[in-house]
């Protein structure tokens, strides 16, 4: 019978290892804080107001050659004599003498209205609805016709407040509105976007808004600095990774024996980390796939879910006794708990990504149902996440106690012996500790991505905070896979006389000598699961 390489591998060999891991964990930080630029970028243009009396849908640019006739101001006297359906907001994406580019991967905007506080013309108290005539053009040269993308008629919700008092005094001051979300758009296939926009008013249609001096929109992208690096990243991971899984799974089938969960669910593991890693960001760079965003979040939520399974497993198989052991149904209750809050953030992903595969500008924030069911969607998740990892700790906790009563045994074996299986039980519990650390990573990596990213300045070098976490977060994944991977694969030195040793000192009756010689991937594994009679 085979034991697993972290119990055959030397001390040394071992300390090099990890001392290789750690080197590269702190080069996949340093990777972020030095090479790659801040994830994202946000470009605040300001919206030309054209005009346009016949109100005709042709596309209306605000710089150019085909420049529409514009307005600077509504104080203009030009301005008197216009209507508000005359008014069309134009926005060209991006600023003159630049370009947008596949590297960019999405580009998201939001809106920002300026609204001046008049007394005849307030924001009405209550829900305030804006409706939003919506239309999205993109070329790929200066001199060529606009291509439309996408009309829409959107109504969003109107947040604002007015900090002091109403009155006639305050006239000419403007309120503080809340950022309204506009589009998404899940590829950067063109180099020039034009955006449309219109705020159509009648008898019911934005009414009660206020009096509207400009609109304001936001770009925001990720940066193709950081595309590059993420994408160099995982052209790195994937093949090795990918390779480690196949070596591991044949090493698995060639054992005289079937495999066990334990070895089943690295399998999955590695896996799971390998198709994490395909860079499916390439595609983007040749197609107009919008639905690649959808395709990345699923690669993920495959990975996480896998990896909180195997978290599950990894420890109970370590308390279970060996009537219950090796079955999956062990762990309904946790593996359901992990499948339930995959589900929900799967619901909120499809019902706000997949609906902008067809239409950019739907937003699932736009409704107050909307927004109240994906902040539902996201507590429960969230309670669900903060449940589990508190069963971890408890798994953890007791997986340790009943280490502890199997040590107490020990000493009852001759010395060279009891060193050997003291030296196993102090690598397992060391492993141990650093999964429980990379799952409390796990609980603060869903924290921190919520802070606005920042930098640090220190002497001539800036360090990208943001990107180093996501790199560091992302590297520690992988190096973490990749040595539960290696140290759980059979190893190629035979130790069966070793394991008949430990299961003569630690039985003393037929029935139980032969639960102990029970087969399993670590001498761990087969002594510290509790006896049937206990």
């Amino acid at each position: 019978m085979s034991g697993a390489i972290i119990e055959n591998m030397s001390t040394k060999k071992l300390f090099f290892l990890f001392f290789f891991i750690l080197v590269l964990q702190v080069l996949c930080i340093m990777v972020g804080a030095l090479i790659a630029p801040s994830p994202t970028s946000a470009v605040r243009y300001m919206a030309t107001k054209c005009i346009n009396r016949h109100r005709e849908r042709g596309w209306l640019a605000p710089w150019g050659s085909n420049r529409c006739q514009q307005i600077h101001s509504f104080d203009e006297p030009l301005a008197k004599t216009l209507d508000a359906n005359d008014i069309v907001f134009a926005v060209h994406v991006p600023p003159p003498d630049a370009e947008m580019s596949p590297w960019f991967q999405y580009m998201l905007a939001v809106l920002q209205f300026d609204i001046a506080f008049k007394m005849i013309n307030q924001i009405e108290d209550g829900d305030v609805l804006v409706t939003i005539d919506a239309g999205l053009a993109y070329r790929d040269d200066l001199t060529s016709e606009w291509t439309t993308k996408s009309l829409s008629v959107e109504r969003r919700p109107l947040r604002c407040i007015f900090a002091v008092p109403k009155t006639s005094e305050n006239e000419g001051r403007f309120y503080h509105c809340d950022p309204i979300p506009f589009m998404e758009l899940g590829s950067v296939a063109h180099k020039y976007f034009l955006v449309n926009l219109r705020l159509p008013v009648n008898d019911t249609v934005n009414v009660g808004i206020g009096e509207i001096k400009d609109i304001h929109v936001v770009g925001i992208h990720q940066n193709g600095g950081f595309t590059k690096v993420w994408i160099s990243m995982k052209t790195v991971f994937s093949p090795w990774i990918f390779v480690v899984t196949v070596w591991y799974w044949h090493r698995i089938v060639i054992m005289a024996r079937p495999p066990v969960l334990l070895e089943k669910v690295i399998f999955a593991l590695g896996i799971s980390t390998t198709i994490l890693n395909v860079p499916v960001e390439c595609l983007s760079l040749g197609f107009e796939w919008t639905w690649l965003l959808l395709l990345e979040d699923a690669q993920q939520g495959v990975f996480y879910s896998t990896l909180f399974c195997f978290w599950i497993i990894f420890c109970g198989e370590h308390l279970m006794d060996q009537s219950r052991r090796n079955r999956l149904s062990a762990y309904w209750w946790q593996v359901g708990l992990v499948g339930f809050g995959s589900s929900l953030l799967l619901a909120f992903d499809l019902s706000d990504r997949g609906v902008h595969l067809t239409n950019p500008f739907y937003s699932v924030w736009a409704s107050e149902v909307g927004m109240k069911l994906a902040i539902t969607f996201i507590v429960v998740a969230g309670v669900s996440v903060c449940l589990y990892f508190l069963s971890l700790c408890g798994m953890v906790r007791c997986v340790f106690r009943n280490i502890g009563g199997k040590i107490q045994q020990l000493p009852a074996m001759p010395k060279a012996r009891r060193l050997r299986y003291e030296g196993i039980i102090f690598r397992f519990k060391f492993l141990m500790l650093v999964t429980l650390a990379c799952a409390a990573m796990t609980v603060i990596f869903f924290i921190l991505n919520q802070v606005s990213e920042s930098h640090w300045h220190w002497g001539d070098y800036t360090f990208q905070v943001h990107s180093a976490f996501l790199t560091g977060v992302y590297g520690m994944w992988n190096l973490y896979v990749f040595t539960i991977v290696f140290l759980y694969a059979p190893s190629h030195k035979r130790g069966r006389s070793q394991q008949t040793g430990v299961c003569n000192i630690l039985t003393s009756h037929q029935e139980t000598q032969q639960t102990c010689g029970e087969q399993g991937p670590t001498e761990t594994y087969r002594i510290t699961g509790k006896l049937a009679d206990e």
